[in-house]
């Protein structure tokens, strides 16, 4: 909107020269004064709009003294997907119908976050365990079924990687890789669930985990489904959050757990960047 300056209309009492000597002189002077402090505000408002555009328009992290993790956030590497073998496909595309991933399942697995201690129990070659490790992070009356359907289901191997925060929660992720994508999600299907209540207990879960109402759902990445739960009510003394990432020959476990109370946040983050290497 155009600013505009009003001149009031001269009394009709007001001679004439009183309208010429001396009143116009100091009316331009108090205009020029005027248009000068106009000029002036302009520029600072200028300036200011340009930095706060400028500000907005950055990453957070380019910003000094703004942190992407002011919401709770840890701190991981820069991603990169591992490098495939010459001449192998990707596994989401027409020329890998088995939707096999054929990069180094270790280079799969999300590193740990900066200020993290390494999970001691899952320090296999080359990210190497057991069965019998990854059964561990389900209630005991459930492993024996697991385990069978393992043994004649397909499944190539095992890799995991865990850490602790110095806030006591504990990140745990266990990456299962199957002959083919049929094998690995008749095993989801059969074993693990998808429903909205699972009754395949986690270790530390004292009824049953319930899908996670507040996590994103549109944050998804092609060819690959996600299933996140929250511990129901009532819980013991740890609380247990956990997801599954199907995704191809491979699924993905994800638990995260903590005496108290789970931060939410980074473990939706943990799960959505998981998500995003197997994708």
């Amino acid at each position: 909107m155009t600013d505009q300056i009003v001149v009031a209309a001269a009394p009709a009492s007001m001679t004439e020269p009183e309208l010429l000597v001396p009143q116009e002189p100091r009316d331009r002077r108090k205009l020029r004064a005027v248009l000068r402090w106009t000029a002036a505000v302009l520029v600072f408002a200028a300036a200011g709009t340009g930095t706060a555009f400028g500000i907005a328009s950055q990453e957070r992290t380019d910003v000094p003294g703004l942190s992407t993790l002011s919401d709770g956030r840890w701190d991981y590497p820069k991603l990169t997907k591992p490098a495939l073998p010459p001449g192998a496909p990707l596994p989401f595309v027409q020329e890998n119908p088995g939707e096999i991933h054929y990069a180094d399942l270790e280079q799969l697995l999300l590193p740990a976050p900066a200020g993290s201690r390494p999970d001691a129990t899952l320090a296999g070659e080359r990210s190497r365990v057991p069965v019998d490790r990854y059964l561990k992070e389900y209630a005991e009356d459930s492993r024996e079924s697991l385990r069978e359907h393992l043994k004649e289901g397909g499944l190539r191997h095992v890799v995991a990687r865990g850490w602790s925060m110095p806030d006591g929660t504990s990140a745990r992720i266990f990456l299962l890789r199957f002959h083919t994508s049929a094998i690995a999600g008749h095993y989801f299907t059969e074993q693990l669930g998808g429903a909205p209540d699972t009754l395949l207990r986690p270790a530390d879960v004292e009824e049953m985990s319930s899908y996670d109402e507040k996590y994103m759902h549109d944050a998804k990445v092609a060819s690959t489904e996600r299933y996140v739960y929250d511990e129901a009510a009532p819980r013991g003394p740890v609380h247990v959050r956990h997801a599954y990432v199907t995704a191809g020959d491979t699924i993905a476990l994800v638990v995260v757990s903590r005496k108290g109370t789970v931060p939410l946040v980074p473990f939706h983050q943990t799960v959505i960047l998981q998500n995003q290497l197997l994708g």
